[in-house]
């Protein structure tokens, strides 16, 4: 059965509750460890079922917004997930305080438990009006970015298909749509500024309904940092600024001079070459026959995987008016396969998507086959993030059949591409603690902060008065800020570990597919530092961890130019 036929009905939601409290009541009554056990894989299997229908909703909501039979459909779950998250709450409260819980423990290891603990933190039933109106300002947010329709040189374009003129040859051209897309964020300025204004005043308000001084500490809970805090983060950050920056700054130098311009300008930061970057060579489909021809000589565990992509339809990747922006993977457990949205725009961020959204994918078709109870599978997110930044680095042996005669130049700007992220990624992460901090801020002391942030992670950055972008508001097309609240420094913290598996990739391409299948196969029965240590390699609040980094992909670099 291929995804456009899998079918979909609303779930009952009174039948769906009850079921979670007959589940609970079951739980609470249960005799033995082995008994609880059965429970929660009944239960897994029943909320799965559930999550299923919710996903269907959501890609094809986000495959085409102005759906309204799957809008509302949406809305049910955005309204609704609250009150069952409240349920799911009281069944694991009984498995986390099971008289068996050592037995159990001794099954699930403690990092279910862990894991629990933070949940109960971050939700109370008293929160979920505010929960609601949280989903339906996310929504919002996402129907105004895709509702783009972009003049600019005879067409109209969605802000995803405006994204190959930021590299075109011609400075002219690059400048142009930067001021085009400009020009739609400044005319409805005062709905990005009032949908975040109210997303800001409403996080605040639930983490002080749940007593903590501010939405910080409840960001991080959400976001499952269960081995470490803001602490944590700070040092990260300094090595960024210390380590890394510094490299990007030379990285920018070079670029300047090799496309031959007297001072670089924000319209030429993702312009790397005087003859054009590198463009996959071939139509979507072909890209997507390349990818299947790539997985299927990867490993006996990739082929399997392609093939269920494949037989299933599990892709929908062309950019189109009223489709949703990013791109993402998720999950349907009931039908044991995940699904890949993308944008394609015919730049190479349509092969880094790909190979991106593949290696959630993979991780998950892994986890399904390998680990038994789903609350084992999915790690949290920087571990997520692994697979996924990882996987764009192993596909190099088959990246001349994307880009042909350009695959040097695609390598060499992938891999400073990495590099030059995680400043972007890290100062992200930093504007959020910023405003979630002092939650009374205006939107124009917030663009002040951001502009305050570029001087210390991209000082090389010149915004030449483009609009929206030079008067600090940039961030805004930043969908995660909006929609998933610190999640983004995930993603440096894995960039961290995708260079080191890279760095040994280029020495041994043999033991870095060893050593990320077995990352993958753990799933999340182990926290992201004792991931990362159990597979040999440096976590990235390690000491000299981003430098030692650096400076092999460094060496590498200046061989390849």
């Amino acid at each position: 059965m291929k995804f456009n036929e899998f079918p979909y009905k609303r779930p009952i939601l009174d039948d769906f509750l009850s079921s979670i409290e007959s589940y609970t009541e079951k739980m609470k009554t249960a005799d033995s460890a082995k008994e609880q056990l059965e429970i929660l894989k009944d239960f897994e299997k029943t909320t799965g079922s559930f999550d299923s229908m919710s996903t269907i909703a959501y890609i094809r909501n986000t495959v085409d917004t102005r759906d309204k039979f799957y809008e509302e459909e949406k809305q049910f779950y955005d309204e609704n997930s609250p009150l069952i998250q409240e349920k799911i709450q009281l069944f694991n409260n009984e498995l986390l305080n099971s008289k068996f819980r050592q037995e159990l423990e001794e099954t699930l290891g403690k990092i279910v438990f862990i894991n629990l603990e933070l949940e109960q933190k971050a939700f109370s039933p008293e929160i979920i009006p505010l929960m609601q109106k949280e989903n339906e300002l996310q929504t919002e947010y996402q129907k105004l970015y895709a509702s783009a329709k972009i003049p600019f040189l005879g067409d109209t374009l969605t802000i995803a298909q405006l994204a190959s003129y930021k590299q075109h040859k011609d400075r002219n051209v690059r400048k142009a749509a930067y001021e085009a897309e400009g020009k739609f964020f400044d005319e409805n300025r005062e709905k990005f500024d009032k949908i975040y204004d109210e997303l800001v005043k409403n996080r605040t308000e639930q983490a002080k309904k749940l007593g903590f001084e501010n939405f910080v500490e409840l960001g991080y809970i959400r976001q499952k940092r269960n081995c470490y805090g803001p602490e944590g983060v700070a040092s990260f950050r300094k090595q960024v600024i210390d380590d890394l920056v510094p490299l990007v700054a030379k990285i920018k130098e070079k670029q300047q001079k090799d496309i031959g311009v007297d001072s670089l300008k924000f319209y030429d930061d993702v312009f790397f070459y005087s003859d054009g970057n590198a463009t996959p060579q071939g139509t979507p489909d072909e890209l997507l026959a390349a990818a299947k021809e790539m997985y299927s000589e990867m490993s006996e565990e990739t082929k399997g995987f392609i093939e269920l992509m494949f037989d299933k339809e599990l892709f929908d990747v062309l950019a189109k008016d009223g489709k949703a922006p990013g791109g993402y993977c998720t999950q349907m457990s009931e039908y044991h396969c995940p699904f890949i949205f993308s944008n394609f725009n015919g730049t190479s961020g349509d092969v880094d998507v790909l190979t991106h959204e593949a290696g959630h994918a993979f991780a998950g078709y892994i986890a399904d086959k390998e680990i038994e109870y789903s609350c084992l599978r999915e790690p949290s997110m920087e571990a997520c993030e692994t697979h996924s930044m990882s996987m764009e680095f192993l596909t190099s042996p088959w990246h001349h059949n994307f880009f042909k005669q350009d695959t040097n130049k695609y390598e060499i700007s992938h891999t400073q591409d990495a590099l030059i992220f995680i400043p972007y990624g890290t100062m992200v992460d930093n504007f959020q603690e910023i405003v979630y901090s002092h939650p009374e801020l205006t939107p124009e002391e917030r663009n002040k902060e951001w502009l305050k942030l570029e001087k210390q992670f991209r000082p090389y950055i010149d915004f030449d008065n483009l609009p929206f972008y030079s008067r600090g508001s940039g961030w805004q097309r930043q969908l995660h800020i909006y929609l998933y609240p610190f999640y983004y420094i995930d993603y440096c913290m894995a960039q961290t570990v995708a260079l080191q598996i890279f760095a040994l990739f280029l020495h041994d391409n043999k033991k870095a597919w060893e050593t990320y299948l077995n990352f993958v196969k753990m799933g999340g029965t182990k926290t992201f530092i004792e991931l990362v240590h159990s597979v040999g390699l440096k976590a990235p609040l390690d000491e000299g961890c981003l430098k030692e980094t650096c400076n092999v992909i460094e060496k590498w670099l200046n061989s390849k130019q």
